[in-house]
């Protein structure tokens, strides 16, 4: 077992430090057999509600004995079997068991109970799927392209990159100690196209298609993030490295400067940016050219990102001759197993039995041949997941809330769909907005990054304390991204809707609707 050396003697005091310096998280894994067989209301409280997130198995206290359940899906791909594995695992837990597609191309579960994860951990295995190091300080789901392979634009295929940065830092999906005691949680992104379809900027690690002498490789961006006390976007390493090995290499020798190096002290200042700042980014850089082995190659002069974002909803022909990708939006990212298991069935009918996620929540079903095009859009699930979805609709985007986390201050799925849907029968808009909600500061429905971000809080109104939104605009992505801020604080819940419908309309050229 390889144990992330403390950095300072203050970091010791912190308790996250302290349970992680007695028992490394990865360590209950071994344990969930007779986690199963003891019940959850006898397990050790640190166990509990902290080291089980390093087998993606989160207590929720709003939702006590039901456990959501976060997967890894490299590249936001999966296939019909595995999908019919996941559909399977919630259809057990009734109306408390479904999935969320997440920001970052990835399976929550919810519902779960502790008697049923060692069979269901085993379920996974089978199917050749892991929830392994998923939560807490652990770099989560990694991101690529969602048409990776499809795209006849595309520069680089990220699939293969992706699952070798996932194989090394989770020892293929067993578990890997060199990197189960990170000081934060860390996120990686690969992008293979010109739209930035991974969001590159909030990524602690981000690679980005750029030309160098003649050579396409990737400039690497490095510490962007969100969080309750700070959000910045990820800067230049003044780097630049090919498609290839490097990459991985690449990753390893960062994550292991920020796991020996690491702020701890403060959980609050420890993301990848705070050491960046400490140290500088010359430094840095030298750092991890150090543990990489190798002089790195300074970065190219320009990116390739010249394309405004994409949402693939819709049909496109892929770069195969006859074949198709349909984007099929997907409400909030919410999926029940009887969706979860049309889809994989519609996935094996009418394409190649794979099914892909985007960081927009939607689903995407690969290589349908033209002759299956007419058959695949008269199914009756395209009525609910349709490919032409209302504006507001299309480019709405939201973190669980507080039907299922405990974090959340402000329920956030029901309300945003409602609240969007009302809009849109007011509404004319040439044009989608993007308006994502999050229910916390920590921000995992990434408010920061949209037209209008509204990010939950709690207010004062009428002498009485209401669920509210403190108001975000001005984020873009695609090329030349850059984060919003906060420009209102303090709306209740129950005033929005007048708010909004004077942004979009002063601000998004929307008109109202002739009645």
């Amino acid at each position: 077992m390889v144990q992330a050396p403390r950095r300072d003697e203050a970091a010791t005091q912190n308790k996250f430090e302290k349970f992680k310096a007695e028992k490394d998280g990865l360590a209950i894994k071994d344990e969930l057999e007779h986690f199963a067989q003891i019940g959850w209301e006898a397990m050790d409280k640190t166990d509990l509600e902290h080291r089980l997130k390093w087998m993606g198995i989160f207590y929720r206290p709003v939702t006590p004995g039901k456990f959501m359940m976060r997967m890894r899906t490299p590249n936001g791909i999966l296939t019909s079997q595995q999908m019919r594995v996941l559909a399977e695992i919630v259809q057990r837990y009734g109306d408390d068991g479904n999935a969320d597609i997440t920001t970052r191309q990835n399976f929550q579960l919810r519902g779960i109970r502790i008697e049923d994860v060692p069979d269901i951990v085993r379920r996974l295995k089978a199917v050749g799927m892991t929830s392994v190091q998923s939560g807490m300080d652990n770099v989560r789901n990694i991101t690529g392209s969602p048409v990776a392979g499809l795209d006849a634009d595309e520069l680089i295929d990220t699939r293969e990159l992706v699952q070798k940065v996932q194989d090394a830092i989770t020892n293929s999906g067993e578990g890997n100690y060199e990197f189960t005691n990170l000081p934060r949680k860390f996120n990686i992104a690969i992008e293979g196209g010109r739209d930035n379809s991974v969001h590159a900027e909030i990524n602690d690690i981000a690679f980005v298609p750029a030309y160098k002498d003649g050579q396409l490789g990737f400039n690497v961006l490095v510490g962007g993030f969100f969080s309750a006390k700070r959000c910045e976007a990820a800067i230049p390493l003044n780097a630049w490295v090919p498609p290839n090995d490097d990459v991985v290499d690449l990753c390893r020798a960062i994550l292991i400067v920020f796991r020996d190096h690491g702020l701890r002290a403060n959980r609050q200042k420890a993301r990848l940016m705070w050491l960046i700042d400490e140290v500088g980014i010359e430094t840095f850089r030298s750092m991890v050219e150090k543990q990489f082995g190798r002089p790195l190659a300074t970065e190219a002069q320009k990116d390739e990102i010249d394309w405004e974002k994409r949402d693939f909803i819709g049909i496109f022909p892929q770069k195969q001759p006859g074949l198709n990708f349909v984007g099929l939006h997907v409400p909030v990212g919410r999926l029940y197993a009887r969706d979860m298991l049309d889809l994989a069935r519609m996935a094996e009918v009418y394409g190649s039995g794979e099914i892909r996620l985007t960081v927009e929540q939607n689903v995407i079903i690969p290589n349908i041949p033209n002759e299956n095009l007419d058959a695949f859009l008269a199914e009756p699930l395209l009525q609910k997941f349709t490919i032409s979805p209302k504006p507001l609709e299309r480019a709405l985007v939201s973190c669980t809330g507080a039907q299922f986390c405990n974090f959340a201050l402000v329920e956030t799925k029901n309300r945003a769909l409602a609240l969007a849907k009302a809009l849109d029968e007011e509404l004319e808009l040439s044009r989608s907005v993007r308006i994502h909600w999050t229910g916390c500061p920590n921000s995992c429905g990434q408010p920061q990054v949209a037209d209008i971000g509204l990010m939950g809080t709690k207010v004062r109104k009428d002498g009485k304390t209401v669920e509210g939104v403190d108001l975000y605009m001005g984020g873009k992505v695609g090329k030349d991204a850059r984060l919003g801020t906060c420009v209102q604080k303090g709306i209740a819940c129950e005033d929005l809707l007048p708010v909004l419908k004077n942004i979009l309309i002063e601000n998004f050229g929307a008109k109202p609707k002739q009645k």
